[in-house]
């Protein structure tokens, strides 16, 4: 079994939140700067939403409720994001080699799922279990063990956890009993937490070295 992160490890949720941004700069005339402001502040998804939202409806001045912005941007943000079509191939190949694959990911359920549908991620996996529809968020090992389940199995069967966050994804899989792979590895890792079992440069690499265990028995 092999349950993967949705932002930053399966689509390129960067990419897509630096075009939101320019469009809502745009879009709102606020000005030069103002989308590297919001980039800045969006702190590469670690900051919660609804304070973000606030955050911004204080520093432009507008007139929208908080809400009305986040909700606005969560309807167009699934339009925004890109998953790499090896990464699309490589889980095809993965679960054709026997593989259960899910995808766990901390966010609204609105949001989350429709970026899940519109990569087509949703026809290559098993399982998903997003935060907002299940109720409670990674790193609870909780979330683990549902997505486990829709996959027909139990961390205790075997599996592995591949994310970009330390906390959320590695010491929040090695909690539930699984093993880990951190995608996107060089930069700071937090005192304290632990390691992963294994370090690759994106999702296509963590494939194949699941691809390769298996062929190695």
């Amino acid at each position: 079994m092999a349950l993967f992160d949705l932002d930053n490890t399966l689509v390129d949720r960067q990419l897509g939140f630096s075009a939101w941004a320019a469009e809502f700069a745009d879009e709102r005339q606020l000005g030069g700067g103002a989308a590297r402001w919001l980039i800045s502040a969006d702190g590469r998804g670690a900051v919660p939403r609804d304070h973000f939202f606030r955050e911004v409806r204080e520093h432009f001045g507008l007139a929208e409720p908080a809400e009305e912005l986040w909700a606005a941007y969560r309807a167009r943000m699934p339009g925004l994001v890109r998953c790499d079509p090896k990464v699309l191939d490589g889980l095809s190949h993965l679960r054709a080699s026997g593989w259960r694959v899910g995808i766990v990911s901390n966010g609204m359920a609105d949001n989350q799922l429709s970026k899940i549908e519109r990569t087509g991620l949703g026809e290559r996996v098993d399982a998903c279990c997003v935060s907002g529809d299940v109720g409670f968020r990674k790193p609870d090992v909780r979330i683990f063990q549902l997505a486990a389940d829709r996959c027909g199995l139990a961390p205790a069967d075997g599996g592995w956890m591949i994310g970009d966050n330390p906390v959320h994804d590695i010491a929040g899989g090695r909690a539930a009993g699984l093993r880990t792979i951190w995608v996107g590895g060089g930069g700071p890792w937090p005192g304290g937490a632990p390691r992963a079992d294994r370090t690759v440069a994106d999702a296509s690499a963590a494939i194949s070295l699941l691809l390769d265990r298996a062929c190695q028995g």
